[in-house]
Protein backbone atom coordinates (compact mmCIF):
# COMPACT_ATOMS: atom_id res chain seq x y z
CA UNK A 1 0.00 0.00 0.00
CA UNK A 2 1.12 3.41 -0.83
CA UNK A 3 1.65 5.96 1.71
CA UNK A 4 -2.21 8.45 1.93
CA UNK A 5 -3.95 5.40 1.07
CA UNK A 6 -6.96 3.81 3.04
CA UNK A 7 -5.62 0.72 4.70
CA UNK A 8 -7.10 -1.48 8.09
CA UNK A 9 -4.81 -2.35 10.40
CA UNK A 10 -5.38 -4.84 13.55
CA UNK A 11 -4.11 -4.26 17.04
CA UNK A 12 -1.77 -7.48 17.89
CA UNK A 13 -0.73 -10.31 15.89
CA UNK A 14 -2.77 -12.06 13.85
CA UNK A 15 -3.02 -15.97 15.16
CA UNK A 16 -4.11 -18.90 13.15
CA UNK A 17 -6.70 -21.13 14.88
CA UNK A 18 -7.83 -24.33 14.08
CA UNK A 19 -11.29 -24.83 15.34
CA UNK A 20 -11.65 -28.17 15.52
CA UNK A 21 -8.37 -29.14 17.11
CA UNK A 22 -8.77 -26.53 20.22
CA UNK A 23 -11.97 -27.67 20.81
CA UNK A 24 -10.91 -31.08 20.94
CA UNK A 25 -8.12 -30.64 22.94
CA UNK A 26 -10.66 -28.61 25.42
CA UNK A 27 -13.14 -31.23 25.66
CA UNK A 28 -10.36 -34.04 26.63
CA UNK A 29 -9.38 -31.29 29.24
CA UNK A 30 -12.69 -30.91 30.65
CA UNK A 31 -13.21 -34.63 30.44
CA UNK A 32 -10.04 -34.90 32.61
CA UNK A 33 -11.60 -32.47 35.49
CA UNK A 34 -14.50 -34.24 35.44
CA UNK A 35 -13.41 -36.86 37.28
CA UNK A 36 -12.18 -34.88 40.05
CA UNK A 37 -14.90 -34.25 42.53
CA UNK A 38 -16.13 -37.78 41.99
CA UNK A 39 -12.72 -39.47 42.73
CA UNK A 40 -12.06 -36.94 45.47
CA UNK A 41 -15.39 -38.29 47.25
CA UNK A 42 -14.13 -41.62 46.58
CA UNK A 43 -10.65 -41.02 47.93
CA UNK A 44 -11.91 -39.62 50.86
CA UNK A 45 -13.28 -42.19 52.47
CA UNK A 46 -10.04 -43.58 53.20
CA UNK A 47 -7.91 -40.57 53.42
CA UNK A 48 -7.67 -37.07 55.50
CA UNK A 49 -9.07 -34.50 53.84
CA UNK A 50 -5.66 -32.65 54.55
CA UNK A 51 -3.29 -35.47 52.61
CA UNK A 52 -5.61 -35.27 50.01
CA UNK A 53 -5.36 -31.83 49.46
CA UNK A 54 -1.62 -31.39 49.87
CA UNK A 55 -0.32 -35.10 48.88
CA UNK A 56 -2.24 -34.91 45.54
CA UNK A 57 0.00 -31.11 44.98
CA UNK A 58 3.12 -32.33 45.98
CA UNK A 59 3.12 -35.39 43.64
CA UNK A 60 2.42 -33.58 41.03
CA UNK A 61 5.20 -30.77 41.96
CA UNK A 62 7.25 -33.46 41.33
CA UNK A 63 6.28 -34.31 38.19
CA UNK A 64 6.10 -30.53 36.87
CA UNK A 65 9.95 -30.17 38.70
CA UNK A 66 10.98 -32.79 36.42
CA UNK A 67 9.23 -31.45 33.27
CA UNK A 68 10.50 -28.33 33.85
CA UNK A 69 14.07 -29.97 34.34
CA UNK A 70 13.78 -32.03 31.45
CA UNK A 71 12.97 -29.27 29.05
CA UNK A 72 15.31 -26.49 30.66
CA UNK A 73 12.85 -24.10 31.12
CA UNK A 74 14.84 -20.79 32.76
CA UNK A 75 13.41 -19.73 36.14
CA UNK A 76 10.62 -16.99 35.61
CA UNK A 77 11.41 -13.43 36.54
CA UNK A 78 10.78 -12.14 40.25
CA UNK A 79 7.57 -10.13 39.07
CA UNK A 80 6.03 -13.24 37.15
CA UNK A 81 6.59 -15.05 40.63
CA UNK A 82 4.26 -12.66 42.21
CA UNK A 83 1.99 -13.61 39.61
CA UNK A 84 2.71 -16.85 39.82
CA UNK A 85 1.33 -16.84 43.81
CA UNK A 86 -2.49 -16.72 43.07
CA UNK A 87 -2.44 -19.45 40.39
CA UNK A 88 -0.78 -21.30 42.99
CA UNK A 89 -2.84 -20.51 45.94
CA UNK A 90 -6.27 -21.03 43.31
CA UNK A 91 -5.94 -24.43 41.93
CA UNK A 92 -2.93 -25.87 43.78
CA UNK A 93 -3.79 -25.36 47.11
CA UNK A 94 -7.15 -23.76 47.62
CA UNK A 95 -9.88 -25.26 45.01
CA UNK A 96 -8.30 -29.40 46.16
CA UNK A 97 -8.18 -28.25 49.96
CA UNK A 98 -11.92 -26.78 50.21
CA UNK A 99 -13.23 -29.33 47.99
CA UNK A 100 -11.55 -32.24 50.00
CA UNK A 101 -12.86 -31.29 53.20
CA UNK A 102 -16.46 -30.00 51.50
CA UNK A 103 -16.88 -33.60 49.99
CA UNK A 104 -16.48 -35.63 53.11
CA UNK A 105 -20.14 -34.39 53.76
CA UNK A 106 -22.01 -33.71 50.99
CA UNK A 107 -22.37 -36.26 47.96
CA UNK A 108 -20.24 -35.91 44.52
CA UNK A 109 -23.86 -34.71 42.51
CA UNK A 110 -24.01 -32.06 45.07
CA UNK A 111 -20.66 -30.76 44.71
CA UNK A 112 -20.79 -30.42 40.98
CA UNK A 113 -23.64 -28.51 41.55
CA UNK A 114 -22.23 -25.95 43.07
CA UNK A 115 -19.07 -25.82 41.41
CA UNK A 116 -21.22 -25.31 38.23
CA UNK A 117 -20.37 -21.28 39.13
CA UNK A 118 -17.05 -21.81 38.20
CA UNK A 119 -17.48 -20.55 34.61
CA UNK A 120 -19.15 -17.37 34.98
CA UNK A 121 -16.81 -17.00 38.47
CA UNK A 122 -13.84 -16.83 36.36
CA UNK A 123 -15.44 -14.67 33.89
CA UNK A 124 -16.03 -12.13 36.45
CA UNK A 125 -12.62 -12.52 38.03
CA UNK A 126 -10.98 -12.06 34.34
CA UNK A 127 -13.67 -8.80 33.81
CA UNK A 128 -12.26 -7.47 37.18
CA UNK A 129 -8.34 -8.40 36.50
CA UNK A 130 -8.49 -7.10 32.54
CA UNK A 131 -10.16 -3.91 32.81
CA UNK A 132 -13.12 -4.47 30.66
CA UNK A 133 -16.40 -3.31 30.66
CA UNK A 134 -19.34 -5.78 30.37
CA UNK A 135 -22.86 -4.74 29.91
CA UNK A 136 -25.43 -4.98 32.59
CA UNK A 137 -26.97 -8.06 31.38
CA UNK A 138 -23.26 -10.08 32.55
CA UNK A 139 -23.58 -8.94 35.71
CA UNK A 140 -27.44 -9.74 36.23
CA UNK A 141 -26.54 -12.87 35.15
CA UNK A 142 -23.58 -14.18 37.11
CA UNK A 143 -26.09 -12.93 40.19
CA UNK A 144 -28.59 -14.97 38.99
CA UNK A 145 -26.56 -17.84 38.57
CA UNK A 146 -25.05 -17.75 41.93
CA UNK A 147 -28.30 -17.10 43.62
CA UNK A 148 -29.46 -20.60 41.92
CA UNK A 149 -26.37 -22.24 43.19
CA UNK A 150 -26.97 -20.95 46.58
CA UNK A 151 -31.03 -21.55 46.20
CA UNK A 152 -30.27 -25.34 45.95
CA UNK A 153 -27.49 -25.52 48.38
CA UNK A 154 -29.99 -24.21 51.22
CA UNK A 155 -32.78 -25.97 49.74
CA UNK A 156 -30.71 -29.10 49.98
CA UNK A 157 -29.07 -28.57 53.40
CA UNK A 158 -32.87 -28.34 55.05
CA UNK A 159 -34.64 -25.25 54.59
CA UNK A 160 -34.48 -21.52 54.05
CA UNK A 161 -31.57 -20.34 56.28
CA UNK A 162 -29.87 -23.26 56.54
CA UNK A 163 -26.84 -23.24 54.43
CA UNK A 164 -24.02 -26.44 55.15
CA UNK A 165 -20.94 -25.67 55.97
CA UNK A 166 -19.75 -27.78 53.17
CA UNK A 167 -21.79 -25.45 50.94
CA UNK A 168 -20.02 -22.76 52.07
CA UNK A 169 -16.05 -24.55 51.46
CA UNK A 170 -17.56 -25.25 47.79
CA UNK A 171 -18.31 -21.69 47.09
CA UNK A 172 -14.61 -20.47 48.78
CA UNK A 173 -13.16 -23.27 45.84
CA UNK A 174 -15.06 -22.11 43.54
CA UNK A 175 -13.89 -18.36 44.46
CA UNK A 176 -10.16 -19.76 44.29
CA UNK A 177 -10.27 -21.25 41.35
CA UNK A 178 -11.47 -18.55 39.50
CA UNK A 179 -8.87 -16.42 40.54
CA UNK A 180 -6.35 -19.26 39.59
CA UNK A 181 -7.69 -20.09 36.74
CA UNK A 182 -7.89 -15.93 35.37
CA UNK A 183 -5.04 -15.27 36.41
CA UNK A 184 -3.22 -18.18 34.71
CA UNK A 185 -4.95 -17.15 31.82
CA UNK A 186 -3.53 -14.42 31.01
CA UNK A 187 0.18 -16.02 32.27
CA UNK A 188 -0.37 -18.64 29.69
CA UNK A 189 0.48 -16.19 27.09
CA UNK A 190 3.38 -15.18 28.60
CA UNK A 191 5.11 -18.43 29.96
CA UNK A 192 3.13 -21.09 27.83
CA UNK A 193 0.24 -23.60 28.76
CA UNK A 194 1.84 -25.91 30.61
CA UNK A 195 4.87 -24.04 32.15
CA UNK A 196 2.26 -21.83 33.80
CA UNK A 197 0.89 -24.87 36.00
CA UNK A 198 4.33 -26.75 36.40
CA UNK A 199 5.89 -23.04 38.06
CA UNK A 200 3.02 -22.98 40.26
CA UNK A 201 3.06 -26.47 41.27
CA UNK A 202 7.22 -25.92 42.46
CA UNK A 203 5.96 -22.74 43.94
CA UNK A 204 3.61 -24.29 45.99
CA UNK A 205 5.52 -27.27 47.10
CA UNK A 206 7.44 -26.45 50.24
CA UNK A 207 3.93 -25.46 51.68
CA UNK A 208 1.73 -28.60 50.85
CA UNK A 209 4.46 -30.59 51.94
CA UNK A 210 4.71 -29.40 55.25
CA UNK A 211 0.66 -29.46 55.35
CA UNK A 212 1.26 -33.47 53.73
CA UNK A 213 3.81 -34.51 56.73
CA UNK A 214 1.44 -33.32 59.18
CA UNK A 215 -1.28 -35.02 57.94
CA UNK A 216 0.37 -38.52 57.57
CA UNK A 217 2.15 -37.95 61.83
CA UNK A 218 -1.61 -36.88 62.81
CA UNK A 219 -3.28 -39.75 61.15
CA UNK A 220 -1.78 -42.21 58.42
CA UNK A 221 -3.58 -43.09 55.14
CA UNK A 222 -5.02 -46.60 55.22
CA UNK A 223 -7.31 -46.70 52.19
CA UNK A 224 -8.33 -49.43 50.08
CA UNK A 225 -6.46 -50.42 46.22
CA UNK A 226 -9.41 -48.13 45.01
CA UNK A 227 -9.05 -45.51 47.01
CA UNK A 228 -5.24 -44.94 46.30
CA UNK A 229 -5.91 -45.57 42.84
CA UNK A 230 -8.51 -42.67 42.55
CA UNK A 231 -5.60 -39.90 44.90
CA UNK A 232 -3.10 -41.07 42.06
CA UNK A 233 -5.58 -39.85 39.62
CA UNK A 234 -5.95 -36.49 41.59
CA UNK A 235 -2.41 -36.14 41.75
CA UNK A 236 -0.90 -36.77 37.97
CA UNK A 237 -4.49 -35.95 36.00
CA UNK A 238 -6.77 -33.48 37.92
CA UNK A 239 -3.87 -31.92 39.11
CA UNK A 240 -1.12 -32.15 36.12
CA UNK A 241 -2.07 -33.74 32.69
CA UNK A 242 -5.45 -31.98 32.63
CA UNK A 243 -3.89 -28.80 32.39
CA UNK A 244 -1.60 -29.94 29.33
CA UNK A 245 -4.67 -30.22 27.31
CA UNK A 246 -7.28 -27.59 28.67
CA UNK A 247 -5.04 -24.49 28.10
CA UNK A 248 -3.20 -26.11 24.87
CA UNK A 249 -6.94 -26.11 23.82
CA UNK A 250 -7.39 -22.75 25.14
CA UNK A 251 -4.23 -21.79 23.09
CA UNK A 252 -4.82 -22.96 20.12
CA UNK A 253 -8.60 -21.71 20.28
CA UNK A 254 -10.61 -20.04 19.13
CA UNK A 255 -11.03 -19.29 23.30
CA UNK A 256 -14.35 -17.86 22.99
CA UNK A 257 -16.01 -21.39 21.87
CA UNK A 258 -13.59 -23.31 24.07
CA UNK A 259 -13.71 -21.91 27.28
CA UNK A 260 -17.45 -22.61 27.01
CA UNK A 261 -17.26 -26.35 26.42
CA UNK A 262 -16.37 -26.38 30.51
CA UNK A 263 -20.05 -26.04 30.98
CA UNK A 264 -20.07 -29.89 30.31
CA UNK A 265 -17.89 -30.36 33.24
CA UNK A 266 -20.94 -30.41 36.04
CA UNK A 267 -23.18 -32.40 33.94
CA UNK A 268 -20.17 -34.69 33.15
CA UNK A 269 -19.48 -35.01 37.00
CA UNK A 270 -22.99 -35.79 37.83
CA UNK A 271 -23.30 -38.49 35.48
CA UNK A 272 -19.59 -40.39 36.94
CA UNK A 273 -20.90 -39.71 40.68
CA UNK A 274 -24.21 -42.13 39.24
CA UNK A 275 -21.94 -44.64 37.24
CA UNK A 276 -19.30 -45.03 39.66
CA UNK A 277 -20.73 -43.87 43.20
CA UNK A 278 -23.87 -45.09 43.10
CA UNK A 279 -25.53 -41.40 43.79
CA UNK A 280 -28.92 -41.55 42.80
CA UNK A 281 -29.89 -38.35 40.65
CA UNK A 282 -32.47 -36.53 42.24
CA UNK A 283 -34.72 -34.18 40.38
CA UNK A 284 -34.03 -30.66 43.08
CA UNK A 285 -30.07 -32.01 41.92
CA UNK A 286 -31.25 -32.07 38.12
CA UNK A 287 -32.94 -28.79 37.97
CA UNK A 288 -30.28 -26.92 40.00
CA UNK A 289 -27.57 -27.96 37.61
CA UNK A 290 -29.74 -27.09 34.23
CA UNK A 291 -30.37 -23.80 36.20
CA UNK A 292 -26.51 -22.73 37.24
CA UNK A 293 -25.45 -23.93 33.93
CA UNK A 294 -27.81 -21.64 32.16
CA UNK A 295 -26.94 -18.90 33.81
CA UNK A 296 -23.31 -19.59 33.71
CA UNK A 297 -23.38 -20.04 29.81
CA UNK A 298 -25.31 -17.24 29.19
CA UNK A 299 -22.84 -15.12 31.49
CA UNK A 300 -19.71 -16.07 29.66
CA UNK A 301 -21.36 -15.44 26.39
CA UNK A 302 -22.17 -12.22 27.02
CA UNK A 303 -18.59 -11.26 28.22
CA UNK A 304 -16.69 -12.98 25.14
CA UNK A 305 -18.75 -11.29 22.94
CA UNK A 306 -17.42 -8.07 22.66
CA UNK A 307 -13.59 -9.34 22.34
CA UNK A 308 -14.28 -12.63 20.63
CA UNK A 309 -12.70 -10.65 17.46
CA UNK A 310 -9.39 -8.49 17.72
CA UNK A 311 -10.10 -4.56 17.88
CA UNK A 312 -10.05 -3.29 14.32
CA UNK A 313 -8.13 0.05 13.16
CA UNK A 314 -9.03 2.39 10.23
CA UNK A 315 -6.24 4.72 9.09
CA UNK A 316 -7.78 7.89 8.01
CA UNK A 317 -7.61 7.95 3.78
CA UNK A 318 -6.29 11.36 3.01
CA UNK A 319 -5.20 12.49 -0.66
CA UNK A 320 -3.82 15.66 -1.74
CA UNK A 321 -5.93 18.66 -1.42
CA UNK A 322 -7.65 19.15 -4.93
CA UNK A 323 -7.44 23.03 -6.19
CA UNK A 324 -10.70 24.60 -7.44
CA UNK A 325 -11.44 23.94 -10.58
CA UNK A 326 -10.20 27.42 -13.03
CA UNK A 327 -13.37 29.90 -14.16
CA UNK A 328 -14.21 28.99 -18.10
CA UNK A 329 -13.40 31.83 -20.34
CA UNK A 330 -15.88 33.51 -21.54
CA UNK A 331 -17.64 32.51 -24.74
CA UNK A 332 -17.16 28.70 -24.09
CA UNK A 333 -18.66 25.83 -22.64
CA UNK A 334 -18.38 24.11 -19.56
CA UNK A 335 -19.46 20.89 -20.87
CA UNK A 336 -16.50 19.10 -23.37
CA UNK A 337 -17.56 16.81 -25.25
CA UNK A 338 -16.01 13.40 -25.10
CA UNK A 339 -14.94 11.46 -27.80
CA UNK A 340 -16.80 7.88 -28.26
CA UNK A 341 -15.39 4.98 -27.72
CA UNK A 342 -14.68 2.77 -30.42
CA UNK A 343 -14.85 -1.15 -30.24
CA UNK A 344 -12.36 -3.24 -30.19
Amino acid sequence: MKEHSSATVLDGPVILSRPSTGIWWGLLGVAAFSFTVPFTRLAVAGFPPLFIGSGRAVMAAVLAAAALAINRQRLPHPDTWLRLAPVAGGVVAGFPLLTSYALTAVPAAHGAVVIALLPAATATVAVLRTGERPPALFWAVAVLGSLAAITFAVLQSGGAGQLHWADLLLLGAVACAAVGYAEGGLLARELGSWQTIAWALVLAAPAMLVLAVVSVQGQPPSATPTQWAAFGYLAVVSMFLGFFAWYRGLATGPMAQVSQIQLLQPVMSICWAALLLGEALTWPTVAGALAVILCAAAAVRIRLKPTSQPHERTLPCTFPPTSPPSPAPSGTSLHTPVPPISSP
